[in-house]
Protein backbone atom coordinates (compact mmCIF):
# COMPACT_ATOMS: atom_id res chain seq x y z
CA UNK A 1 0.00 0.00 0.00
CA UNK A 2 3.13 2.37 0.55
CA UNK A 3 3.45 3.15 -2.92
CA UNK A 4 -0.20 4.43 -3.40
CA UNK A 5 -0.20 6.09 -0.18
CA UNK A 6 2.74 8.38 -1.19
CA UNK A 7 1.35 9.10 -4.72
CA UNK A 8 -1.81 10.35 -2.68
CA UNK A 9 -0.22 12.16 -0.19
CA UNK A 10 -1.81 15.32 -0.79
CA UNK A 11 -5.19 14.56 -1.05
CA UNK A 12 -5.29 12.81 2.10
CA UNK A 13 -3.81 15.01 3.98
CA UNK A 14 -6.34 18.25 2.73
CA UNK A 15 -8.62 15.50 3.96
CA UNK A 16 -6.91 15.10 7.41
CA UNK A 17 -6.00 18.69 8.34
CA UNK A 18 -8.57 19.17 10.84
CA UNK A 19 -7.51 16.10 12.75
CA UNK A 20 -3.79 17.41 12.29
CA UNK A 21 -4.65 20.47 13.15
CA UNK A 22 -6.01 19.21 16.60
CA UNK A 23 -3.73 16.48 17.21
CA UNK A 24 -0.94 18.90 17.34
CA UNK A 25 -2.72 22.11 19.46
CA UNK A 26 -3.91 19.18 22.13
CA UNK A 27 -0.58 17.65 22.31
CA UNK A 28 0.82 21.12 22.87
CA UNK A 29 4.24 20.03 22.13
CA UNK A 30 6.87 22.69 23.18
CA UNK A 31 11.02 23.00 22.27
CA UNK A 32 12.98 20.44 24.17
CA UNK A 33 10.17 17.89 24.05
CA UNK A 34 10.85 14.05 23.14
CA UNK A 35 7.39 13.17 21.15
CA UNK A 36 6.87 9.41 19.35
CA UNK A 37 4.90 9.10 16.55
CA UNK A 38 2.99 5.72 16.35
CA UNK A 39 1.89 4.58 13.06
CA UNK A 40 3.89 7.02 11.38
CA UNK A 41 2.79 6.25 7.87
CA UNK A 42 4.26 9.02 5.30
CA UNK A 43 5.25 11.32 9.07
CA UNK A 44 3.00 14.33 8.12
CA UNK A 45 1.61 14.38 11.57
CA UNK A 46 5.06 13.75 13.36
CA UNK A 47 6.17 16.32 11.15
CA UNK A 48 3.53 19.21 11.91
CA UNK A 49 5.10 18.30 15.72
CA UNK A 50 8.59 18.43 15.14
CA UNK A 51 8.19 22.54 13.97
CA UNK A 52 7.61 22.71 17.95
CA UNK A 53 10.25 21.11 18.97
CA UNK A 54 13.57 23.38 18.38
CA UNK A 55 16.99 21.58 17.94
CA UNK A 56 16.84 20.72 21.52
CA UNK A 57 13.45 18.71 21.18
CA UNK A 58 13.38 15.42 19.34
CA UNK A 59 10.64 13.33 17.19
CA UNK A 60 10.90 9.66 16.58
CA UNK A 61 8.92 8.89 13.85
CA UNK A 62 7.76 4.76 13.98
CA UNK A 63 6.12 2.78 12.44
CA UNK A 64 5.53 -0.78 12.01
CA UNK A 65 5.86 -1.19 8.14
CA UNK A 66 9.77 0.02 6.84
CA UNK A 67 7.89 0.65 3.35
CA UNK A 68 6.07 3.53 4.94
CA UNK A 69 9.15 4.67 6.82
CA UNK A 70 11.01 4.78 3.84
CA UNK A 71 8.60 7.32 2.85
CA UNK A 72 8.67 9.34 6.15
CA UNK A 73 12.64 9.46 5.41
CA UNK A 74 12.69 11.16 2.16
CA UNK A 75 9.91 13.21 3.54
CA UNK A 76 11.45 14.42 6.29
CA UNK A 77 15.06 15.15 4.03
CA UNK A 78 13.25 16.92 1.77
CA UNK A 79 11.50 19.11 4.04
CA UNK A 80 15.11 19.85 5.78
CA UNK A 81 13.91 18.41 8.89
CA UNK A 82 16.96 17.47 11.25
CA UNK A 83 15.75 16.58 14.33
CA UNK A 84 13.60 13.47 13.60
CA UNK A 85 15.01 9.71 14.12
CA UNK A 86 12.88 6.78 12.20
CA UNK A 87 12.54 3.79 14.00
CA UNK A 88 10.54 0.32 13.09
CA UNK A 89 8.61 -0.18 16.15
CA UNK A 90 5.97 -2.60 17.17
CA UNK A 91 3.17 -0.22 19.26
CA UNK A 92 2.50 -3.21 21.27
CA UNK A 93 6.18 -3.81 22.28
CA UNK A 94 7.91 -0.43 21.79
CA UNK A 95 11.67 -0.93 21.83
CA UNK A 96 12.10 2.55 24.15
CA UNK A 97 12.79 2.23 27.73
CA UNK A 98 10.24 3.62 30.16
CA UNK A 99 9.25 7.21 30.71
CA UNK A 100 11.51 8.11 27.93
CA UNK A 101 9.12 10.41 26.09
CA UNK A 102 7.75 13.54 27.07
CA UNK A 103 4.32 13.42 24.47
CA UNK A 104 2.55 10.41 21.93
CA UNK A 105 0.54 11.33 19.00
CA UNK A 106 -0.95 8.79 16.61
CA UNK A 107 -3.28 9.46 13.47
CA UNK A 108 -5.67 6.79 13.09
CA UNK A 109 -3.36 3.26 14.34
CA UNK A 110 -4.61 1.74 17.10
CA UNK A 111 -7.84 1.08 15.69
CA UNK A 112 -5.87 -1.40 12.91
CA UNK A 113 -3.40 -3.10 15.66
CA UNK A 114 -4.12 -6.29 16.59
CA UNK A 115 -4.51 -5.22 20.21
CA UNK A 116 -4.90 -1.80 20.93
CA UNK A 117 -4.93 -2.20 24.87
CA UNK A 118 -1.64 -3.66 24.88
CA UNK A 119 -0.34 -0.81 22.58
CA UNK A 120 -2.18 1.75 24.75
CA UNK A 121 -0.34 -0.08 27.68
CA UNK A 122 3.11 0.34 26.15
CA UNK A 123 2.34 3.82 25.45
CA UNK A 124 1.64 4.76 29.23
CA UNK A 125 4.55 3.10 29.71
CA UNK A 126 7.19 4.70 27.86
CA UNK A 127 5.13 8.82 28.81
CA UNK A 128 7.39 10.32 31.36
CA UNK A 129 5.13 11.17 34.04
CA UNK A 130 2.50 14.53 32.81
CA UNK A 131 3.08 13.75 29.51
CA UNK A 132 0.35 14.04 26.88
CA UNK A 133 -0.74 11.01 23.98
CA UNK A 134 -3.02 12.37 21.64
CA UNK A 135 -4.72 10.37 18.88
CA UNK A 136 -7.55 9.71 16.29
CA UNK A 137 -10.18 7.04 15.52
CA UNK A 138 -12.82 7.03 12.79
CA UNK A 139 -15.84 7.09 14.57
CA UNK A 140 -19.01 4.37 13.21
CA UNK A 141 -19.28 3.39 9.25
CA UNK A 142 -22.79 5.33 9.71
CA UNK A 143 -20.95 8.71 10.11
CA UNK A 144 -18.44 7.84 7.80
CA UNK A 145 -19.94 6.88 4.70
CA UNK A 146 -16.84 7.82 2.38
CA UNK A 147 -15.63 4.58 3.73
CA UNK A 148 -18.88 2.42 4.47
CA UNK A 149 -21.06 2.59 1.64
CA UNK A 150 -18.15 0.85 -0.54
CA UNK A 151 -17.80 -1.56 1.75
CA UNK A 152 -21.16 -2.58 2.21
CA UNK A 153 -21.47 -2.94 -1.77
CA UNK A 154 -18.51 -5.02 -1.73
CA UNK A 155 -19.90 -7.06 0.95
CA UNK A 156 -23.73 -6.90 -1.60
CA UNK A 157 -21.76 -8.38 -3.88
CA UNK A 158 -20.06 -11.29 -2.41
CA UNK A 159 -16.53 -9.36 -2.84
CA UNK A 160 -15.90 -9.06 0.67
CA UNK A 161 -16.50 -10.73 3.72
CA UNK A 162 -19.23 -8.96 6.48
CA UNK A 163 -16.96 -7.37 8.88
CA UNK A 164 -16.02 -8.66 12.33
CA UNK A 165 -16.36 -6.15 14.83
CA UNK A 166 -13.78 -8.05 17.14
CA UNK A 167 -11.23 -7.49 14.41
CA UNK A 168 -8.87 -4.72 13.83
CA UNK A 169 -10.42 -2.29 11.40
CA UNK A 170 -11.61 1.47 9.93
CA UNK A 171 -14.29 1.19 13.14
CA UNK A 172 -12.94 -1.05 15.88
CA UNK A 173 -12.62 1.77 18.10
CA UNK A 174 -16.07 3.59 17.28
CA UNK A 175 -17.66 3.20 20.29
CA UNK A 176 -16.90 6.26 22.49
CA UNK A 177 -17.66 4.50 25.90
CA UNK A 178 -15.69 1.70 25.14
CA UNK A 179 -12.77 3.51 24.00
CA UNK A 180 -12.64 6.13 26.69
CA UNK A 181 -12.51 2.83 29.19
CA UNK A 182 -9.77 1.48 27.23
CA UNK A 183 -7.61 4.63 27.85
CA UNK A 184 -8.22 4.46 31.25
CA UNK A 185 -7.73 0.80 31.62
CA UNK A 186 -3.89 1.88 30.16
CA UNK A 187 -3.15 3.92 33.05
CA UNK A 188 -3.83 7.34 31.97
CA UNK A 189 -6.17 8.99 34.57
CA UNK A 190 -7.18 12.36 32.30
CA UNK A 191 -9.24 12.04 29.17
CA UNK A 192 -10.91 14.18 26.77
CA UNK A 193 -12.81 13.20 23.47
CA UNK A 194 -13.77 15.07 20.82
CA UNK A 195 -15.78 15.09 17.54
CA UNK A 196 -13.61 16.13 14.60
CA UNK A 197 -15.50 16.40 10.97
CA UNK A 198 -13.66 15.73 7.52
CA UNK A 199 -14.92 16.20 4.61
CA UNK A 200 -14.26 14.57 1.76
CA UNK A 201 -14.25 15.91 -2.25
CA UNK A 202 -14.77 13.78 -5.51
CA UNK A 203 -15.70 14.96 -8.82
CA UNK A 204 -17.49 12.04 -9.92
CA UNK A 205 -17.67 8.50 -9.11
CA UNK A 206 -14.94 7.44 -11.08
CA UNK A 207 -12.35 9.80 -8.90
CA UNK A 208 -13.79 8.03 -5.92
CA UNK A 209 -13.30 4.83 -7.09
CA UNK A 210 -9.81 5.70 -8.17
CA UNK A 211 -8.81 6.86 -5.02
CA UNK A 212 -10.05 4.19 -3.45
CA UNK A 213 -7.93 1.80 -5.70
CA UNK A 214 -4.85 4.16 -5.11
CA UNK A 215 -4.91 3.66 -1.56
CA UNK A 216 -4.57 0.12 -1.84
CA UNK A 217 -5.90 -2.10 1.01
CA UNK A 218 -9.06 -4.34 0.61
CA UNK A 219 -11.16 -1.98 -1.37
CA UNK A 220 -8.69 -2.41 -4.08
CA UNK A 221 -7.88 -6.16 -3.92
CA UNK A 222 -11.89 -6.44 -3.95
CA UNK A 223 -12.49 -4.34 -7.08
CA UNK A 224 -9.38 -5.73 -8.81
CA UNK A 225 -10.92 -9.12 -8.49
CA UNK A 226 -14.62 -8.61 -9.54
CA UNK A 227 -15.47 -8.98 -13.12
CA UNK A 228 -16.32 -6.13 -15.19
CA UNK A 229 -19.57 -6.04 -15.62
CA UNK A 230 -19.93 -6.08 -11.95
CA UNK A 231 -17.51 -3.58 -11.19
CA UNK A 232 -20.33 -1.18 -13.30
CA UNK A 233 -23.28 -2.21 -11.19
CA UNK A 234 -21.26 -1.49 -8.43
CA UNK A 235 -19.98 2.18 -10.17
CA UNK A 236 -24.00 2.65 -10.51
CA UNK A 237 -24.65 1.56 -7.29
CA UNK A 238 -22.24 4.06 -5.74
CA UNK A 239 -23.18 6.95 -7.76
CA UNK A 240 -27.19 6.36 -6.07
CA UNK A 241 -25.25 6.20 -2.67
CA UNK A 242 -23.29 8.88 -3.22
CA UNK A 243 -26.65 11.45 -4.19
CA UNK A 244 -27.50 12.52 -1.28
CA UNK A 245 -23.98 14.49 -0.96
CA UNK A 246 -24.08 15.71 -4.64
CA UNK A 247 -22.82 19.70 -4.74
CA UNK A 248 -21.38 21.68 -7.66
CA UNK A 249 -21.25 18.62 -9.89
CA UNK A 250 -19.47 16.76 -7.46
CA UNK A 251 -19.73 15.12 -4.17
CA UNK A 252 -19.09 15.99 -0.23
CA UNK A 253 -19.11 13.08 1.59
CA UNK A 254 -18.99 13.37 5.50
CA UNK A 255 -16.81 12.02 8.04
CA UNK A 256 -16.41 11.99 11.39
CA UNK A 257 -12.92 10.90 13.83
CA UNK A 258 -13.09 10.69 17.39
CA UNK A 259 -9.73 12.36 18.82
CA UNK A 260 -8.66 11.95 22.45
CA UNK A 261 -6.28 13.70 24.67
CA UNK A 262 -4.92 11.59 27.49
CA UNK A 263 -2.20 11.87 30.62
Amino acid sequence: MAGGWERAREERERQAGPVTDWLVQELAPKPGDVVLELAAGQGDVGFAVAAFLGGSGRLISSDFSAAMLEIARRRGADLGLANIEYRELDAEDLDLEEASVDGVVCRWGYMLMPNPAIALGETRRVLRRGGRLAFAVWGSGELNPWISVAGRILVAHGHMPPPDPAEPGMFALANKEDLWALVEDAGFEHVQVDDVPVRNDYDDVDEYVRRSNELGGMFARAWAAAPEDQREAMRDELFDAFEPYAVNGGYEVPGLAICVLAS
